[in-house]
């Protein structure tokens, strides 16, 4: 059995439609602020700090270059983890050493300090655990449990 956390608070998903800590990368996607048809895969790597972004079909992002400044699309990313998972555990996560409480993306970038772009990025896998994700969509409503959601806690989508 699993133990499954809450949510810290919840999530507004248009922005931000899927984040996870996996893998070793706070990960996720992100929809692009210009083109309503282009999402963004993003992350952020524990301990190295090694990030990447780039579109659904590997464009890299125009907004990141490394160094002393995440682009908009890691910030996004940021935000929302810290929504769905409090601050203190993406900290924890990322292997964070910082005294103050993160309250936001960009603070968690200024405590990272220069970052390093990652030499292969993780979009393929992340997005397509997203889009198997979006399956669930589809399915027709029903009361019996599914297999793979077992994990889900009971009731919890139930409103």
């Amino acid at each position: 059995m699993v133990r499954v956390v809450p949510t810290a608070r919840p999530r507004k998903l248009a922005k931000v439609p899927f984040v996870e800590m996996a893998d070793g990368r706070l990960q996720g996607v992100v929809s692009s602020g210009s083109d309503i048809g282009r999402v963004y895969v993003s992350s952020v790597a524990a301990g190295s700090y090694e990030v990447s972004c780039s579109t659904n079909n590997n464009r890299p992002c125009g907004g990141l270059r490394g160094g002393d400044y995440a682009c908009n699309h890691l910030t996004a990313l940021a935000d929302e983890a810290i929504v769905q998972y409090g601050g203190d555990r993406v900290t924890r996560f990322l292997r964070l050493e910082t005294n103050d409480e993160v309250t936001n993306g960009s603070e968690i970038f200024w405590a990272i300090g220069r970052t390093t772009l990652a030499g292969a990025s993780p979009a393929a896998a992340v997005f397509s655990r997203f889009l198997h994700h979006l399956s669930y969509l589809d399915l027709p409503g029903a009361v019996e449990p599914l297999p793979e959601l077992s994990w889900f806690p009971a009731g919890a989508g139930a409103r």
